[in-house]
């Protein structure tokens, strides 16, 4: 990697964010003639980001901390598009409120990350729909379209895994890239912005931005990637059998985004403390040299640190509280799920485990019940239409090693 003298760079390649950049020794030049803008796009497509949106998130973090300006951009315009990079299949749809809903719940998320105002370094938050909704469809192809090659544009993995798989890609999906080169040009004018990071798989959007500003204005910017996430298994980092990992605790209570990072691989824990903490670099290499079951206590320190900067110290050091209680000294702390009983002829075991978020489905709860991974106040249960009665049976329900929920009569 190469040498820069700028802290912002310093730190992303210190940590391993760092994939491609498109000129890094002209954006380092940059970073140093005083603040820059930088910006990431998130689409409103749920009300919630999960932790696939942690890197982006800590990239303007570390910008700002560096003493530049981030700007959030909210996709209000093109969630309306959507993004074919990376999927298989068409995005569904969705109606102007629900776009609207969902971008009112991802805003509460960046104010625990960025400090925004009226200040030369303070973070903005800007909606793309604010320009988009307003171009003249023949105006914008004419101005802007004709910088765009088909040829090109058919070459790019968003485009070529659709068509490769023949899965359908429509002419909507496939304006995209366009949507967002434009993004940055209005950006660029706006907001004198320099600077556009995404994941890799967002390479070629981002390098159509980076040459569509320097042609219409005539401006040099830059553009940044990270690379993707996996975990030391190969597998994609965030997946888990229960589904996304989000960043709301509406979607998530903390002490399970706690168990998340406490539950990560021990080859991975160095690098996620490097990622997804702000700890200091000399107190992460001495953690990730632990070895054995010492390396549990890099883990617990990673789940705090991480969920402390999502859901705060309190919840944190609650979030740790409870699994200590739980599993160092067998009693049930009060964040952990709970199940409840309503009514007198109790409740299929088969449904509690559905209910704690332990199984997706009930035939794969099933399948836990017949594998022996449940327990209830530790007594196996190997049979899938056994019933946990009111009162009697409350305490403890064990789905494997790491999954207890509280079982209470209402």
């Amino acid at each position: 990697m190469a040498t820069v003298k700028s802290e912002f760079l310093n730190t992303l390649i210190e940590r391993g964010f760092v994939h491609q950049c498109t000129d890094m020794d002209a954006l380092d030049a940059r970073l140093g003639k005083g603040v820059a803008a930088g910006y990431i796009g998130f689409d409103c497509t749920a009300n919630s980001l999960h932790v696939g949106s942690l890197v982006p998130i800590m990239l303007l973090r570390h910008l700002q901390k560096s003493g530049h300006k981030p700007i959030v951009l909210m996709g209000g315009g093109t969630t309306k598009v959507g993004d074919p990079s990376g999927k298989d299949e068409s995005r569904q749809l969705l109606s102007e409120s629900v776009i609207a809903d969902n971008k009112a719940g991802i805003q509460k998320i960046f104010d625990r990350f960025l400090s925004f105002g009226s200040g030369a370094a303070d973070a903005i938050m800007l909606d793309n729909a604010e320009w988009l909704d307003q171009l003249n469809y023949i105006s914008f192809l004419r101005d802007y379209g004709r910088h765009f090659s088909v040829n090109r544009m058919l070459g790019f993995d968003s485009v070529k895994l659709r068509l490769e798989r023949e899965q359908p890609l429509s002419f909507l999906e496939f304006n995209y890239m366009i949507l967002q080169a434009y993004d940055f040009l209005e950006l660029a004018r706006r907001h004198d912005c320099c600077l556009q990071m995404g994941g890799s798989d967002q390479w070629g959007n981002i390098v159509n931005g980076v040459e569509l500003t320097r042609r219409v204005i005539e401006r040099e910017v830059f553009g940044l990637t990270s690379p993707l996430i996996t975990t030391a298994s190969g597998e994609k980092m965030g997946k888990t059998a229960r589904g996304a990992v989000w960043l709301s605790e509406d979607r998530l209570a903390p002490y399970d985004y706690w168990q998340f990072w406490r539950n990560t691989q021990d080859a991975d824990a160095g690098r996620f403390l490097r990622l997804f903490t702000e700890l200091p670099l000399a107190e992460i290499a001495r953690l990730e040299k632990l070895a054995g079951a010492e390396i549990n206590e890099a883990k617990k320190v990673l789940a705090l640190e991480a969920t402390t900067l999502v859901h705060g110290k309190t919840a944190a050091e609650a979030a740790a509280d409870t699994a200590r209680k739980t599993f160092e000294e067998g009693a049930l702390g009060e964040d952990l799920p709970v199940v409840t009983i309503d009514g007198p002829e109790g409740l299929p075991v088969i449904v509690s485990i559905t209910d704690a978020g332990f199984a997706k489905s009930r035939s794969e709860a099933r399948r836990l019940i017949e594998g022996g991974a449940v327990q209830l106040n530790g007594e196996k249960i190997t049979d899938v239409n056994f019933v946990i009665r009111p009162q009697k049976d409350e305490g403890r329900l064990t789905v494997g090693k790491k999954k207890i929920a509280r079982i209470v009569t209402k």
